[in-house]
């Protein structure tokens, strides 16, 4: 019998799609929802579940930017037999993009077994929730948004590449949040750090979940749950990406701190009462 009904993955499929890419934390909402549900958080099928169903809010910004990917990919491509094509910046953003994500990848490899363990604790979610707005307060005060996308540089994007890292191995700081706050720290508009943390999130993602998916399917996730998360987390994400471009032009992340502490808060509550274990 699956770990995971059908039911409960279209619950975590929704709140997947609606959290990857918004600076809440997508980790920490599907462990919050698990609890609440009554799965076992830490649970080596849930684990691989939960990135399994990341591939299709990752699909969802592969179709949302596909003509920009197509644009990168094809100068790529060129810039690999043309040595005149590798003074195009789309050729040198594809293999910015590349080394950004060798960090988190070494990282996520040498460091399975605690963020699979310890630091996939509600504790661990909640104490992130709310050290990671700090650090959104912070780059939203100290950021002074001059720089636009085009004015990207690979140092920029190492950086904030490697910001993923905390969230990796602190559920619930977000990898959206770690990557647009150090966009900000480095005076990137909100829409290019909003975009940059899109494209370096599709390679770390989607390895993750490809990676995750031996697990799910061998250690008691059906297809069927699959199938049905995934789905729904394509739909949502989708919707939730345009939102949030649209939303960043006009806005500020203030809303997302707030918001987040008030979920740490509760959590800990929760947690404290016994409400969650």
């Amino acid at each position: 019998m699956s770990t995971i009904s059908v039911g409960q993955a279209v619950v975590l499929g929704a709140v997947e799609g609606v959290t990857e890419f918004l600076p809440v934390s997508s980790t920490g909402h599907l462990k919050i929802a698990e609890g609440l549900m009554g799965i076992q958080v830490d649970d080596k099928a849930v684990v691989g579940f939960s990135a399994v169903i990341q591939v299709g809010a990752i699909a969802a910004v592969l179709v949302y930017f596909r003509h920009d990917l197509a644009r990168i990919g094809s100068a790529w491509f060129r810039g690999l037999s043309d040595a005149g094509e590798r003074q195009d910046r789309d050729y040198r953003f594809a293999w910015w993009v590349i080394a950004a994500t060798i960090p988190i990848v070494v990282v996520g490899l040498a460091a399975r077994s605690l963020i699979e363990g310890p630091l996939a604790s509600l504790w661990v979610v909640a104490g992130s929730l709310i050290v990671g707005s700090g650090v959104m307060w912070v780059a939203e005060q100290v950021g002074r948004r001059r720089r636009a996308e085009e004015d990207t540089r690979f140092r920029d994007a190492m950086l904030v590449g490697g910001s993923q890292i905390l969230a990796l191995l602190f559920p619930g700081f977000s990898r959206s949040g770690a990557t647009m706050s150090t966009a900000l720290l480095l005076d990137l508009d909100r829409v290019a750090a909003t975009r940059l943390s899109f494209f370096l999130g599709i390679p770390a993602l989607t390895g993750a979940g490809l990676y995750e998916l031996k697990d799910a399917l061998g250690a008691g996730v059906g297809a069927a749950p699959l199938i049905a998360g995934t789905t729904v987390s394509f739909a949502v994400a989708y919707a939730s990406v345009a939102w949030l471009l649209k939303f960043v032009t006009r806005h500020s992340f203030q809303v997302f701190v707030s918001y987040r502490i008030v979920v740490g808060v509760l959590l800990f509550g929760l947690l404290a009462a016994g409400g969650l274990s």
